[in-house]
């Protein structure tokens, strides 16, 4: 079924495209929401213009824009070498029919200089047929900003022609994992969400599991083993200090902040290791509440964004499902009910979607649904995929895949909601189970 993008949208339960020119969509994309198929939009991104010093970060932030663009899957930036007019004065119009003559929808053009020791970065973004500016801003930082500068305005440029909010200006935290399979040592790491500037973080341990970011993007909750006993830290990203949450050696998994980041919630075993519950703990008191008290497996929670619900997966029914219930307690209601199991549900930023994954007949898909259950689409699935984590814009979820064989490993992959646009996401090493932070202040 063939679709423009207003209708993608109504599809997918979003937001409508902004119209360009006079209220009339100068262009639209073509979609097979079946396939999962879009036609990106021709964009042409000048290369911007560089005043003394800002050479190599005038070049930078041309890249990185296209490179952010062209990996949304929206866009198809394309070669300057097909240019016909080379800018060459940032204030003067373009001529837009050199830019219809290589097929562009978009242009963006820009200009880098230095102003008292910061680095001053300007663009616009233009409608080639029509003519009109879409957008234009002037942003000033570090030099060594040049590309979170390039990330914030790829964030302009994708709301100024899809509507939604921009994703690139975030961050990535995940488990890097180095070694023999056998001997597997995994490390607290952080990078862009294009995959650039990667590191790990000053945290030891012999074994770390499922960093969670705060609303705040500079707090990450995890499970480390390191002591011997499963211990909840908070870690701050900005001034290196880490904070203990609690022991628990009853074993504890999952840890995951609440909205407004005043608790957290976790799966905690019983003594007799045949159960686990979700309890919830205020950050302030340090009192824990529990949330479920079921004779059963209750483990993966995700607040809703308004913290008035909870999703989680639980066996009390015989296998792995999803459920949703209040936060303040209560009876649970299950949302899955297709063959197979299913674990790790998350729910997207806007409230809309519930991912998740899915293992059936051999394979482990990643898949969204709608909180009432409805709607259950697969966006991708292979050997072992787990670990959803949602975009802060809610359209687009990262995850990681596992690869078989004695020297295989795991590695994180990207896919659009709509089930299109799958890349894998570049790490140093092995990666797995990550967590996308909110946009950066």
């Amino acid at each position: 079924m063939k679709l423009n993008r207003r209708n993608l949208l109504a599809a997918t339960g979003a937001a409508s495209f902004v119209a360009l020119g006079n209220g009339v969509p100068a262009w639209a994309l073509d979609v097979d929401v079946s396939g999962g198929k879009i036609n990106p939009l021709p964009i042409a991104i000048s290369p911007f213009l560089a005043g003394s010093g800002s050479e190599d970060s005038a070049a930078t932030i041309s890249g990185v824009i296209a490179n952010n663009l062209g990996r949304s899957g929206y866009f198809n930036p394309l070669s300057p070498d097909s240019f016909i007019e080379r800018i060459s004065d940032f204030e003067a119009t373009p001529s837009m029919e050199s830019w219809r003559q290589v097929q562009a929808k978009a242009l963006v053009t820009g200009q880098a200089y230095m102003d008292g020791g910061k680095l001053r970065v300007a663009f616009k973004l233009y409608d080639v047929n029509s003519g009109q500016m879409l957008a234009s801003q002037s942003l000033a930082a570090s030099p060594k900003a040049a590309r979170r500068l390039a990330h914030r305005i790829s964030d302009q440029i994708y709301k100024a022609l899809t509507g939604f909010e921009g994703y690139f200006d975030t961050r990535i935290v995940f488990i890097d994992e180095s070694g023999p399979k056998s001997q597997r040592i995994k490390k607290l790491a952080i990078m862009d969400q294009d995959g650039f500037n990667p590191h790990t973080l000053p945290v030891q341990g012999d074994l770390l599991l499922t960093p969670r970011f705060s609303p705040t993007a500079n707090e990450v909750t995890f499970l480390s083993f390191g002591t011997g006993v499963p211990r909840v830290y908070i870690y701050n990203i900005d001034t290196n200090q880490k904070e203990i949450v609690g022991d628990f050696p009853n074993m504890s998994f999952a840890p995951r902040f609440s909205p407004d980041g005043g608790r957290i919630i976790m799966s905690l075993q019983s003594e007799d290791g045949v159960n686990s519950n979700l309890y919830e703990m205020n950050l302030q008191s340090r009192q824990l509440r529990q949330v479920t008290n079921v004779a059963a497996i209750n483990t993966a929670p995700s607040y809703s964004p308004d913290g008035a619900s909870i999703a989680f997966e639980s066996d009390r029914g015989g296998n792995q499902q999803i459920y949703v219930m209040s936060a303040n307690g209560g009876e649970a209601q299950r949302i899955s009910f297709g063959k197979g199991r299913y674990s790790t549900p998350v729910w997207s930023p806007d409230g809309k979607w519930i991912a998740f994954t899915k293992n059936a007949n051999g394979k482990f898909a990643i898949g969204v649904m709608k909180p009432d259950g409805s709607g259950e689409r697969i966006l991708t699935e292979g050997f072992h995929n787990e670990g959803p984590t949602w975009a802060p814009n809610s359209r687009v979820i990262m995850f990681f895949r596992e690869s078989g064989g004695e020297t295989g490993g795991a590695n994180l992959y990207s896919v659009d909601v709509t089930g299109y646009n799958e890349q894998k996401v570049p790490t140093p090493e092995f990666s797995s189970d990550p967590a996308w932070s909110p946009r950066l202040n």
